[in-house]
């Protein structure tokens, strides 16, 4: 049985003894984002747990930043090309061997945009074949908690001053994300989307990866699990927002028959919330293209909830300074982007990777991330994972992809948490890298 949860980073800092030798801004803004990372704890502490970096036009917009495409092209097929029914894999334009790292290195899965006439499309790029294989996505699994618990409530809860009990919506998102206060929320990840799993329901959630939405036709993928010992208790089962002038009441399950143990009979060592990287990286693709693909919305969800999800407008003062996915704690994902630019492009050289994104899109950067880390008892192992959707409007070609990768390295510590989070930052670089220097045509 899993004996660790996966904690709140700001938690986690207290449990380990290591004498932090630099701040996470001072790390992050170095000259150059090829210097030496940090190693082991440190990386955890000062790389995965430091709140994101922010573009320099950091306003709530939604993603869209697609490149064009002939409208005959045939590496990226639109959804009307593909359906939505059992099967759509299989009919997608994919190439589960696009990317040269081994599966050694980690999984990684890209869902790569573009525009076909008027309509998107996309293409599933994955290495190794690892777009199947099952792993424990850890709390990047909690914006389905969300998605799903948003999804059975109208707009009118969505808003920038609704309150869950007493406490903002925006702060309870911003919290899951960024594992630190903002306003009444008090970095407690777990408690609240273990909150919000129970306000959907287990049957719902895993429905929702199979016949009730994605039709993902992998039945060993489910959502049957929870976060940390305890749900958030808010003061009633009341939701409230005065702007609209409603209130509604949300009692959150006590018991939920579609919970299953981490151990469970037909669970198997990926635990309770088993999913794959062409999963989750599906799921957040078809929310952050809510409103440009509507054959492919979350019956129920608003577009306000989306918002919501992505940046938490109405959220409090953090430590963040952003709401949402925008909060997401961890400067993995932007190092990994940013180094991969300087790859490419030799007069970003030397420049932070705050720079170097900024100079390179003009400030109109975007990462939406929801980061996944754990040492795993019942595998034996030290685990992290990526969620990110990724827009980078580049001089020389825009592009826009959604990512989902894991790595884990053997020995379950957070020390070794640390190494796999270095081992993913590669992992997500060289991917980067490879998915850039092929433009859409």
């Amino acid at each position: 049985m899993k004996t660790t949860a996966d904690k709140r980073l700001s938690s986690l800092v207290g449990l380990v003894s290591f004498a932090i030798l630099a701040t996470p801004l001072a790390l992050a803004e170095s000259n150059n984002t090829e210097q030496s990372a940090p190693q082991g704890e440190a990386y955890y502490q000062q790389i995965m747990g430091a709140p994101p970096l922010l573009p320099a036009n950091a306003e709530a917009r939604w993603p869209a930043c697609e490149p064009a495409v002939a409208a005959d092209n045939q590496q990226y097929l639109t959804v009307a090309e593909t359906g939505t029914s059992k099967g759509w894999v299989e009919h997608s334009a994919h190439n589960w061997d696009y990317f040269a790292a081994a599966a050694s290195a980690g999984k990684v899965m890209v869902i790569d945009y573009a525009r076909k006439g008027d309509a998107l499309a996309f293409r599933y790029l994955a290495n190794e074949q690892t777009h199947a294989d099952l792993y424990e996505p850890w709390s990047s699994s909690k914006i389905m908690a969300y998605s799903g618990a948003l999804s059975l409530l109208s707009e009118n809860f969505a808003q920038p001053d609704t309150l869950v009990g007493d406490l903002k919506l925006a702060d309870l998102i911003t919290s899951i994300h960024s594992y630190e206060v903002s306003g009444e929320a008090d970095g407690n990840s777990n408690a609240y989307a273990y909150y919000l799993a129970n306000l959907a329901g287990r049957d719902y959630l895993t429905a929702l990866f199979h016949d009730g939405w994605m039709n993902i036709s992998q039945p060993q993928v489910k959502f049957r699990g929870a976060y940390g010992p305890a749900a958030y208790a808010p003061v009633d089962d009341f939701w409230r927002t005065p702007s609209r002038h409603v209130v509604g009441q949300f009692p959150a399950r006590k018991q939920d028959p579609g919970s299953l143990s981490y151990r469970c009979e037909q669970c198997g060592l990926t635990g309770n919330k088993p999913m794959t990287t062409l999963a989750s990286a599906e799921f957040l693709k078809r929310l952050v293209t809510h409103k440009r693909e509507p054959a492919t919305q979350l019956p129920g969800l608003s577009d306000d909830a989306v918002m919501m999800l992505l940046y938490g407008p109405g959220h409090s003062a953090n430590s963040a300074d952003a709401g949402g996915m925008m909060a997401g704690a961890s400067l993995m994902p932007h190092r990994a982007v940013a180094a991969a630019l300087q790859a490419l492009q030799p007069e970003l050289e030397g420049l932070s990777p705050q720079q170097v994104l900024d100079q390179a899109t003009n400030g109109n950067w975007r990462i939406f991330h929801k980061l996944g880390a754990g040492p795993s008892e019942t595998r034996g192992t030290s685990e992290v994972v990526a969620l990110a959707h990724i827009c980078l409007p580049l001089a020389d070609g825009t592009r826009e992809f959604t990512v989902a990768a894991q790595a884990s390295v053997d020995g379950n510590n957070y020390e070794n948490v640390g190494h796999a989070g270095a081992k993913l930052e590669q992992l997500l670089n060289q991917s980067v890298q490879e998915l850039l220097t092929n433009p859409a045509k």
